[in-house]
Formats: C-alpha cells, structure tokens, sequence
C-alpha cells in the first residue's frame, strides 16, 4: 500500500512502540488513530513494550499511569503473534538484525502483511519497506 498524499487512504500500518507511546501520552501521533481509514497493527512484543514503559512516561509527563493505560486500551491496534509472521522472521533478520534486533518482529509483520512501518526510528530505512515517521504520515493522510 501507497499511502497518497491528502487522500483518505484505507489499509493497516505496523506501529512501533515509540509512535504508541506518543499517541498514548496525547502528542501528535494520536492523530492517527483518529482516521478511522487507516489500520494501526502491531506486535505483542510493541504491545508488551509500550505497557514496560507506561510508569516512565507517566513520571515523565506527570501523568497517573492508570490514565495512561486507559488510553492505550482505547486505541485502537490489531496485536499480533510472533506465530502469524514466522514465515518472515528470517527475513526481518538478514534486512534489519544486526542494525536493531529489537525491530525485527515489527519488520517482519510488516513484510508478512506487506504493510508499511510508522515508527521514529530511521533503522526501518533501507529495508525494503515503506517506513513513514509520524510528521510525514501525519503529512501523507492529510492530518
């Protein structure tokens, strides 16, 4: 999927946890969730991260954490399991491994589902994926 500038363009995208987080505690990647076209998927593992780091955005921010997990159950993200990308786990690992092993599950649902990766951290670029930070998404669905 092509995401077109300023169309309201349907279809999923694989989130990492930093865009979650930052949707979480209100900044500008909520946004996103607010374009009811577009599909935010992600993995376990981002799920299990974005919920580790709850207590320091809440001390960061001074936001209660209960707050904060509220929000993260009202967005609105598909989890999926290492299982449903398996087959796209090798793969994840030769493009992005030695780069950041911890974004290879996240490359590989998106190679499996052949979706483009919305995450802050340039170690996506280069992977044969469409990769999109949260100020071009925001800029590419028009927000």
């Amino acid at each position: 999927m092509t995401l077109k500038h300023g169309e309201k363009a349907a279809g999923r995208i694989a989130a990492d946890a930093n865009v979650l987080l930052s949707a979480v505690t209100g900044r500008a990647a909520l946004k996103v969730f607010t374009y009811s076209s577009l599909e935010v998927v992600s993995t376990s593992l981002n799920i299990k991260e974005v919920r580790e780091y709850l207590p320091f955005m809440a001390d960061k921010y001074g936001i209660a954490v209960e707050l904060l997990e509220s929000q993260f159950q009202l967005l609105a993200i598909q989890e999926y399991n290492p299982k449903d990308y398996h087959g796209s786990l090798a793969m994840a690992r030769k493009k992005i491994g030695k780069r950041d092993p911890d974004d290879v599950d996240l490359l590989a649902l998106a190679l499996e589902l052949k979706i483009p990766i919305w995450s802050n951290d340039g170690d996506f670029e280069g992977t044969g994926i469409e990769w999109y930070p949260t100020a071009q998404l925001l800029k590419r669905l028009g927000l």
